[in-house]
C-alpha cells in the first residue's frame, strides 16, 4: 500500500538522519474506503493524488505548530504492507479523517518512494496558511479562503537521492 507521510522539513531532516520515519505509530494518508467514497473516482492515480493532498494539509497543520520550520509542506510517499497501515473504522466518515491511516511499524526511510515539497515561491502563501488555520477551523470563511490557498501549489516531486540537498545535509550527515 502507499501512504503519504506528512512532515516538515526539520522532521525529514531527522528522518534523514536516523534513516527512518518514526516513532510509530505514524499517521499517514492512503486510498481507503473512505476516501474513495468521498472522493468518487475509480481512477488511482486521482485517489493517490486525493491522498496527497491530505498528507500535505496535515503537513500545513505540523508547520503551524512548528513556528521556527520553513514555510514548505513535505509529504514522503512510501510503500508499506497493506497490514501495518490500518485505518480506523470509528474515523472512517469523519471528513477530518478522510484517508487518514495508522501505520504501526517504523519505515526505514531507504523504502520511500519519493518526497513531495513545495517549491520556494509557495512560502508566502504556505505561511498565510498555516497563519489562518485557526482560524479556518473555527468556520472563517475569509482564513479558509487563506488555507485553500496553499492547495493552490503542486508539490514537486523529489528522487530520495536528493533528500540530503532538500534538508541542507553535508555529504556523510
Amino acid at each position: 500500500m502507499r501512504v503519504y507521510v506528512p512532515l516538515s522539513l526539520p522532521r525529514l531532516a531527522e528522518a534523514y538522519k536516523t534513516g527512518e520515519l518514526g516513532p510509530a505509530p505514524l499517521t499517514a494518508y492512503a486510498v481507503t474506503p473512505a476516501l474513495r467514497e468521498w472522493y468518487l473516482s475509480d481512477d488511482i492515480e486521482e485517489l493517490e493524488y486525493a491522498a496527497l493532498n491530505r498528507a500535505a494539509l496535515a503537513s500545513l497543520r505540523m508547520l503551524a505548530g512548528e513556528p521556527d520550520a520553513a514555510r514548505r509542506r513535505v509529504v514522503v510517499a512510501v510503500d508499506v504492507a497493506d497490514k501495518i497501515a490500518v485505518a480506523d473504522p470509528d474515523r472512517g466518515l469523519d471528513p477530518t479523517a478522510l484517508g487518514e491511516v495508522s501505520v504501526r511499524e517504523i519505515v526505514r526511510l531507504s523504502k520511500a518512494a519519493a518526497v513531495h515539497v513545495d517549491a520556494d515561491d509557495a512560502e508566502a502563501d504556505v505561511t498565510a496558511a498555516a497563519d489562518a488555520l485557526g482560524a479556518a477551523d473555527q468556520g472563517d470563511d475569509d482564513a479558509q479562503f487563506v488555507v485553500d490557498g496553499a492547495e493552490d501549489h503542486e508539490l514537486l516531486w523529489f528522487a530520495t537521492q536528493e533528500i540530503p540537498n532538500l534538508v541542507g545535509a553535508k555529504d556523510g550527515a
